[in-house]
């Protein structure tokens, strides 16, 4: 585990040292294609060689004193690209030899390369990475920053990515390894670090981020990480998850718009299950995207505007306006401009609806 310098801000760091805090997604490359085109790479490398070699064959003399065959050039290449050079095939004309200096030693160098290209590719690959990072920083915009990526952060992660959101909009904040090596595995950007650490919030671009989600193991780490958090990153949408319920306050009290609380959730689920378990499974679709029903937002459309909410095609369960949720059964008589609704998504039919635009392009 790579130990973060203490006394020194992560963002002043120089960008190779960061290799290894940030985690970019790897890319799609194939180790098989790499060395079947290294592989193919020397072979046009030696071929091209033997044929110059064989078109001015009459320039080269070898130890026998024979002309060369076309066998001798293709020994000839083989043997002085990969600098063994025996010198029983040797240039004596200016023409072959002016060859040598400008075509084959360059060929020789390309071929060196590609023999040692997967050593040469480890070398790279921190400025390679280096860069990407760079990159990655300066474009890094809107986007969600998952603190911890335990049961609680995976299954937010699932949940963002099952109604849309790409994995490049999510970045994942963590003080575990090997927990960041599954996320980075699904194609999401991590850090190594603790969301307590402002650096290490800036580092995950969390002063741009549109959301921040807080769900580590502890309570009062969720409040240091919330106050961190909501200090450099005073717009920011911030939910926060708490075990306990005496804790709610402080969550709030340290900027958390939102807070979730595990244990009572979950032990509201386990009582209404004893009774009646077939309202449990429909919190369960209704929570899981890809599964039956699924309560979206949207905002309205001009078709809507001045209809009551009973009215609209979807079943509404909510108004939200001027940021603030209104619930159906509340006094919001008519839709206006701007409003927002929560409704029920039947995830089935709109998975269809987009298949079937897809195929009609």
């Amino acid at each position: 585990m790579r130990k973060q310098a203490s006394g020194q801000d992560l963002t002043d760091r120089p960008l190779h040292a960061l290799v290894g805090v940030v985690r970019m997604p790897k890319l799609d490359h194939s180790p098989m294609h790499a060395i079947i085109w290294r592989i193919v790479g020397a072979a046009l490398a030696v071929m091209l060689t033997s044929f110059v070699v064989y078109f001015d064959r009459e320039g080269y003399s070898n130890s026998l004193d024979t002309p060369l065959t076309y066998l001798d050039c293709l020994y000839y290449a083989t043997v002085s690209l990969s600098t063994t050079g025996y010198g029983d095939i040797a240039p004596l004309s200016q023409f072959a030899r002016a060859t040598n200096i400008f075509l084959i030693t360059p060929l020789r160098v390309m071929f060196f390369i590609l023999l040692i290209g997967t050593t040469l590719e480890v070398l790279t690959e921190t400025s390679r990475q280096a860069w990407r990072i760079q990159r990655w920083r300066e474009r890094v915009r809107n986007h969600t920053v998952v603190v911890g990526y335990g049961t609680k952060g995976r299954t937010a992660v699932d949940a963002m990515i099952g109604d849309g959101i790409p994995a490049s909009d999510i970045v994942v904040v963590d003080t575990e390894s090997a927990v960041l090596e599954g996320a980075s595995a699904r194609g999401l950007v991590t850090v190594h670090g603790s969301a307590t650490r402002a650096d290490v919030l800036r580092l995950a671009g969390a002063p741009h981020a549109r959301s921040i989600i807080i769900a580590t193991n502890r309570d009062d780490a969720s409040v240091l990480a919330t106050l961190t958090a909501r200090e450099i990153a005073p717009r920011a949408k911030i939910i926060a998850s708490i075990r306990e319920s005496e804790n709610t306050h402080l969550l709030k009290q340290s900027g958390a718009d939102s807070v979730v609380v595990s244990s009572e959730t979950a032990g509201r689920l386990l009582g209404i299950a004893t009774t009646t378990p077939t309202v449990v499974e429909m919190i369960e679709d209704l929570l899981t995207p890809e599964l039956g029903f699924a309560i979206a937002e949207r905002a309205v459309t001009d078709e809507e505007i001045g209809s009551s909410p009973r009215s609209l095609k979807n079943i509404v369960l909510g108004v939200v306006r001027a940021g603030k949720l209104h619930r159906a059964d509340e006094d919001i008589a008519m839709i206006e401009a701007g409003d927002r609704v929560l409704y029920l998504r039947h995830a089935h039919r709109e998975a269809k609806r987009v298949s079937e635009k897809q195929d009609s392009r």
